[in-house]
């Protein structure tokens, strides 16, 4: 049976705190099981809290996990998944963590990249969106692959660009394996983004590679 919110004493109810104290008084794992709801049995929504962060190695990491791989953890079912990613997916409309930063070289991408892809343990292709000054205005994943591949699909990460209005863009995606050089399918990739781009008349800025904390340049390792 889960426990409910109702069983924890009193001081220590989230939502209780979050009344009292204000979102800014209550952990990470805390504002989660307020989402979350309820726990499982031995686990209230707290701990339940606890361990899918943990599953998901970071905050960040859980951000970025689809409703489908919450459904796949004990104690996660349809209704508990949807409500997580949706609160994750509010909040990046309401503010992007990258907004108004500005591009001004391929170490503004990789550091704007690295915090988001960095560890996460199967490749993933973010689209950065910037406007005619290179000031962020979006930051969007566009695919998901393996632990060593995934493809890069050049229609959408226009239509991305396009549709946030853009008029400029850049890549991001991480290598799993940990090596941040970028592959020969990497530069042939960049090279059709590149080109594409160009012709609908975006800016392409760069395209960087991540892994972990290094990254590198596909423009600058050729």
């Amino acid at each position: 049976m889960a426990t409910p919110f109702r069983d924890l004493p009193a001081h220590d109810l989230p939502r209780e705190r979050l009344v009292r104290f204000g979102p800014a008084a209550l952990s990470d794992t805390e504002l989660i099981a307020i989402h979350l709801g309820s726990g499982v049995a031995g686990q209230n929504a707290v701990a339940l809290a606890t361990r899918l962060v943990a599953e998901f190695g970071s905050l960040a990491g859980l951000a970025r996990a689809t409703a489908a791989d919450l459904g796949r953890l004990p104690g996660i079912g349809p209704a508990k998944a949807c409500r997580i990613v949706a609160a994750f997916a509010l909040a990046g409309r309401v503010r992007g963590p990258a907004e108004g930063r500005i591009l001004g070289s391929s170490t503004d991408i990789a550091t704007l990249a690295i915090p988001l892809i960095g560890s996460a343990t199967r490749e993933e292709v973010l689209v950065v969106v910037a406007d005619g000054r290179n000031r962020v205005t979006r930051v969007e994943s566009v695919a998901r692959g393996g632990s060593t591949t995934t493809s890069l699909p050049i229609r959408e990460v226009l239509a991305v660009a396009l549709r946030h209005d853009g008029a400029a863009l850049a890549l991001a995606h991480n290598h799993p394996a940990g090596d941040p050089t970028p592959s020969a399918a990497d530069s042939a990739a960049t090279d059709r983004i590149r080109s594409a781009a160009e012709k609908v008349g975006l800016r392409f800025l760069d395209h960087v590679v991540v892994a972990g904390d290094a990254w590198r340049s596909v423009s600058a390792s050729r």
